[in-house]
């Protein structure tokens, strides 16, 4: 069921959502959470897919801003609420809500989302794109337990990881390390069986991919080895070698889907390692709400190694390494510090 609202206000839009859960025959409400989307028109029909298809293992509200920029100065004066209320078979296994914030409404979206959110239930705000540099400082980001960011997004993805360092605030997380969630598993596992210690590793994977960069990082941070990155053409993340007394261990993967974890003394063993769709890795986030120190410490022990330098660049007959994770940042290629978030000029509430 999907009711349009124009010109609308919260108060509004939470009784449609009342009288919308009334006509389906649900009116009891078994959500877990609010998951607020930030993101754009173009981005929109992708996040609420991935959202939705993420609600089916965890029943929540979804809450879509979207900011519509205003092109002549009078419109932008104009504050304009439009809204799109989805329950039943429309919204997954939750109730959905479009917001496009038209005008000076557009600084203000904390007020419009505040009176939508599900009272006694977490809160997770997600942005697909265009995060900002502190999420925990933006208005919207300080409604929320969790905060979920995607440095692959970002232009600079390097350089994006040397800014979430900077600006972590426990409950902040990246996709970007979602995404290597089977990878350390099976390497903490193949470590499990070898009595060795690690003497160095390698992490192989394609450019401006940050999810090779954390990995590296992790490993450095975990294992106190040098740790060199070098550059394939991918896709994602193709291979680690690791280092010990005793031979190498191998989780070489180069289709993106089928790895192969050998080791010394023991047969190849087949691993399935495809790469996980959004809704996978936004599934998983939702599993824990509280903060992930081991993120935290990969991020900005990464932050110190790289020290801000450009993503790493490919070199002929051989890939460029990343300088070995021991080796102190030097100081002129310091990440630029994050920007302060932007005081809100007047707390107006949608509602009337």
């Amino acid at each position: 069921m999907k009711i349009d609202l124009t010109e609308t206000t919260s108060s509004k839009i939470n009784q449609a959502l009342v009288s919308a859960r009334r006509a389906i025959g649900t009116p009891a409400i078994g959500m877990v959470l609010t998951l607020v989307i930030v993101t754009d028109e173009e981005n929109a029909y992708d996040a609420l897919k991935s959202a939705g298809d993420a609600s089916r293992e965890h029943p929540s509200r979804i809450i879509a801003v979207i900011k519509r920029v205003s092109r002549s100065p009078r419109s932008r004066r104009d504050a304009r609420l439009d809204a799109e209320v989805r329950v039943g078979s429309d919204a997954g296994t939750g109730e959905t809500v479009v917001l496009r914030l038209h005008g000076e409404l557009a600084n203000h979206a904390q007020s419009v989302v505040l009176p939508l959110l599900l009272p006694d239930a977490p809160v997770v705000v997600w942005w697909p794109q265009d995060a900002p540099a502190d999420p925990a400082k933006d208005p919207l980001g300080a409604l929320a337990q969790r905060r979920i960011t995607d440095a692959y997004a970002a232009e600079h993805p390097g350089r994006e990881l040397a800014v979430r360092a900077d600006s972590y605030t426990p409950g902040d997380t990246d996709l970007a390390w979602t995404r290597i969630t089977p990878w350390r598993s099976m390497l903490a596992a193949s470590l499990d069986q070898q009595s060795a210690r690690v003497v160095s590793a390698t992490v192989e994977g394609e450019s401006e991919n940050p999810s090779c960069e954390l990995l590296a990082m992790w490993l450095a941070d975990r294992l106190g080895v040098p740790v060199e990155r070098t550059v394939s053409a991918g896709p994602g993340l193709t291979a680690v070698r690791m280092e010990t007394k005793n031979g190498v261990i191998v989780l070489d993967r180069p289709d993106g889907s089928l790895a192969t974890l050998s080791m010394q003394g023991q047969p190849d063993r087949a691993v399935a390692l495809k790469r996980r769709d959004t809704a996978e890795l936004l599934a998983e986030e939702l599993r824990r709400l509280d903060p992930d120190n081991t993120y935290a410490s990969t991020v900005r022990f990464g932050t110190e190694k790289l020290g801000g330098a450009a993503e790493p660049q490919r070199a002929e007959p051989a890939p460029a390494a990343a300088a070995a994770a021991t080796a102190p940042a030097p100081a002129a290629a310091t990440a630029p510090a994050p920007a302060p978030a932007k005081k809100s000029a007047a707390k107006k509430a949608a509602s009337k």
